[in-house]
Parts: structure tokens; C-alpha cells; sequence
């Protein structure tokens, strides 16, 4: 029983190792005389140092977000949550009227930074980049700030954002 399941596996393994290739057979990617369009090596004039995902600047519009709110809205009612929300929490854990007050302060601080940036973001505006990409695509990506983007630059298109390569 045990002859047998050696034979079994040698012969196995003698047919996988027949079907494995190994560098020198057939020419692989480098021309050797095989007709599959040449390969990374053949003279092609395939580009080494290529990036996929980079490109130039063609354009950048301004973009408003068309929406509008008070000046100080966002921070008015981000302290005024804030607020309210240091109290409670300082209430519920048993804070002192002291403490409460004091987390109340810093309620409204924090919301009042939070609530600005977010009128920020909602009524700023973004700007539309059109990069014409190596490959000879166009796209256009919109985000809030250039970073030192400008056009003619050669930048690199990560996660949706433009950035200078």
C-alpha cells in the first residue's frame, strides 16, 4: 500500500514538474522569435518609467458652491451645540455646578471651531482640474484646495485628489 502511494506521488509530481516553464524555453517577453507582439524588452518603445495614474494640468476652473449662509452661522450654532452638550455630559457624570460650567465652555469653544469649518466646506468653493493623463486620457477632479497645483504641472491623480508629483 505504501509503494503504491509513493508511485502515485512521484509520478504526480513528475507530471506537475512537466508542465512547469523555465527561462530560456520558447523566448518568454524578450523577442526570442515568437510572434506575440514583442514583449517589456523587445524595443517596443514601451515607457519603463510610465506612471499610470499621472498626467498635466490642462485646466482648473473655479467652481462656487453656490450656497450661501451668514457670516458666523456654522460657529453660532456649533457653540451653541457645544455648549449644551459639555453641560450634559458634565451633568451626567456627576460633575460640580463648577465643572459643568467649565465644560459647558469648552463645549461651546469646540463646537464653535467645529460648526465655522463646516460652513467652510459647505459654502467654499472647489475647484474642477482637468488632467490629461499619460495614457491620453482626459478626467477632471474636483476638490477644495489646488495645494500648489497650477496648469502645465505634472501631477499624480490618488484616491479622487490631484496632487503635484
Amino acid at each position: 500500500m505504501k509503494i503504491q502511494l509513493i508511485a502515485a506521488g512521484a509520478i504526480a509530481s513528475l507530471a506537475l514538474a512537466g508542465c512547469a516553464t523555465s527561462p530560456g524555453y520558447g523566448g518568454g517577453y524578450n523577442g526570442g522569435g515568437n510572434n506575440y507582439g514583442g514583449g517589456y524588452g523587445s524595443g517596443n518603445n514601451y515607457n519603463q518609467n510610465r506612471c499610470a495614474d499621472c498626467g498635466i494640468v490642462t485646466r482648473i476652473n473655479a467652481v462656487s458652491s453656490g450656497r450661501t449662509a451668514p457670516t458666523a452661522t456654522g460657529a453660532i450654532l456649533g457653540g451653541i451645540v457645544g455648549a449644551v452638550a459639555g453641560h450634559e455630559i458634565s451633568d451626567h457624570t456627576g460633575g460640580s455646578k463648577g465643572n459643568q460650567n467649565i465644560a459647558a465652555v469648552a463645549g461651546a469653544a469646540a463646537g464653535a471651531l467645529a460648526g465655522n469649518k463646516i460652513q467652510q466646506n459647505v459654502t467654499g468653493e472647489s475647484y474642477d482640474i482637468q488632467v490629461r493623463m499619460d495614457d491620453g486620457r482626459v478626467i477632471m477632479v474636483n476638490q477644495k484646495n489646488l495645494n500648489g497645483v497650477a496648469e502645465n504641472a505634472y501631477v499624480r491623480v490618488v484616491n479622487g485628489r490631484v496632487v503635484l508629483r
